[in-house]
C-alpha cells in the first residue's frame, strides 16, 4: 500500500478492539483508538482520520448519535463513517445506511476480509 491511511476504530469491547487494531496494523494502516462516542468525536477532530470504523453499541452516546455529531462538525463532516455491529440482519444494515453511515461491516470480524472492506471505503477504494 503506497499511502498510509489513518483509521479511527471506535469499540468498547477490549478483545474486539485488539482484533481490529492488530489486523489493520498488520495490513499497513495507522490505527487510532476510541472506546466511547464522546472520545471518538474529540479524536476525529484532532487527528483527522481517513475513515472511522464505529461499533453501534457504545457506552454513553451510541454510534448513530456519534455519527450525527461527526456530520454536524465542519472539521469532521466529510469523513467516511462505517458502522460495525453484531446486528447482521438486512434491516439493520439498511437502517445504518439510512442513518447516514457510509457503509456497514458485520461482526464477527473476518481478519482476512477486514483490510479489503476498509480499503473499499477509503477514497478511490474498491473491494
Amino acid at each position: 500500500m503506497s499511502e498510509c491511511y489513518r483509521i479511527l476504530v471506535v469499540e468498547d469491547n477490549e478483545l474486539n478492539l485488539k482484533l481490529v487494531r492488530d489486523v489493520l496494523r498488520h495490513a499497513g494502516f495507522e490505527v487510532v483508538e476510541a472506546t466511547t462516542g464522546e472520545q471518538c468525536v474529540e479524536l476525529a477532530a484532532e487527528c483527522g482520520p481517513d475513515l472511522v470504523l464505529m461499533d453501534l453499541q457504545l457506552p454513553g452516546i451510541d454510534g448513530t448519535e456519534t455519527m450525527r455529531r461527526l456530520r454536524s462538525d465542519p472539521r469532521t463532516h466529510g469523513m467516511p463513517v462505517v458502522a460495525v455491529t453484531a446486528y447482521a440482519m438486512a434491516e439493520d444494515k439498511a437502517q445504518a445506511l439510512r442513518s447516514g453511515f457510509d457503509g456497514y461491516v458485520a461482526k464477527p470480524i473476518s481478519a482476512r476480509e477486514l483490510p479489503i472492506q476498509v480499503r473499499s471505503f477509503l477514497p478511490g477504494g474498491s473491494a
